[in-house]
């Protein structure tokens, strides 16, 4: 199968910098992200501590000047307000975790 499932894919769009569906859960958003080849999300933070799997794909993140390439499997981890950028060369998919973090 390539792809999410139809059942993934049929969930409530996302309104951001990419294409995605999320499932909402108590404390944390789940998106089903898809980004095309040559996909680049510019340098930005997030208020959540953030969780992603790539299922499809590699995607390379920046964080600190340093860029790490993310493939099949691979699992990352963006803590909270830590500023990060994103860019896929290859069609790319993930499954990303958005977790609410306590004030």
């Amino acid at each position: 199968m390539v792809g999410f499932p139809d059942k993934i894919k049929s969930l409530p769009a996302y309104a951001g910098r990419f294409k995605a569906t999320r499932l909402c859960a108590e404390a944390c958003e789940v998106l089903f992200a898809t980004y095309p080849a040559g996909t680049k999300i510019p340098l930005h933070d997030h208020d959540t501590d953030n969780w992603g799997v790539i299922t499809r794909g590699e995607m390379k993140l920046t964080v600190d000047g340093l860029e790490t390439a993310y493939g099949v499997g691979d699992w990352y981890y963006i803590a909270a307000g830590t500023p990060h950028s994103a860019r896929c060369a290859v069609d790319t998919e993930e499954v990303e975790f958005w977790f609410a973090t306590e004030e």
